[in-house]
């Protein structure tokens, strides 16, 4: 049996329209499919896609902490260049 649904479920974007190496949005993290055929989709396709976002969304972020960590112990553990030793 499936669920009434009251009330629309609004599109993830946030008005930031760009595409990041992968192709999707920057903003929303949609796909371009995604982004052209949200008006078609019926309610539980979007919330599908707002998870499928939410995924992609959740990687990105933690692939841009890890990558500031090494960073960071990169710096940590380099000394300097421009200081000559004693």
């Amino acid at each position: 049996m499936e669920q009434l649904e009251f009330f629309d479920v609004p599109s993830p974007c946030t008005g930031v329209c760009q595409v990041n190496n992968r192709g999707y949005c920057k903003g929303c993290f949609r796909s371009r499919d995604e982004r052209f055929n949200w008006l078609t989709f019926t309610s539980a396709q979007r919330r599908e896609v707002i998870r499928l976002c939410q995924d992609r969304k959740r990687r990105v972020l933690t692939a841009a902490r890890k990558k500031q960590l090494e960073l960071e112990l990169e710096q940590q553990t380099t000394p300097p260049q421009d200081t000559l030793p004693l």
